[in-house]
């Protein structure tokens, strides 16, 4: 298993998990992210910010790349998913 390393200085966290909120929004889905579950994450080094609605359900993950902008995953790691 790889060492998580430690989340970019790069970027601000709540920065991050704003823009994902809005482009959640953006989409014009139904369901509504929780702010307290959902946040950011590092898996195998890589750096995402995942929404979760109050059921901890994951709705979309959002992966940080380089520069700092967001992709939204279609499939989403497995390490990721409940």
């Amino acid at each position: 298993m790889a060492k998580e390393k430690e989340p970019d200085p790069g970027f601000d966290p709540a920065d991050m998990k704003r823009r994902a909120l809005a482009a959640w929004y953006r989409g014009g889905e139904q369901d509504q992210p929780n702010d307290d579950d959902s946040g950011l994450e590092v898996q195998n080094g890589l750096h995402y910010v995942v929404l979760r609605n109050n059921l901890r359900i994951v709705l979309a993950v959002y992966r940080i790349r380089g520069d700092g902008s967001l992709k939204r995953m279609r499939r989403p790691p497995k390490s990721i998913t409940p």
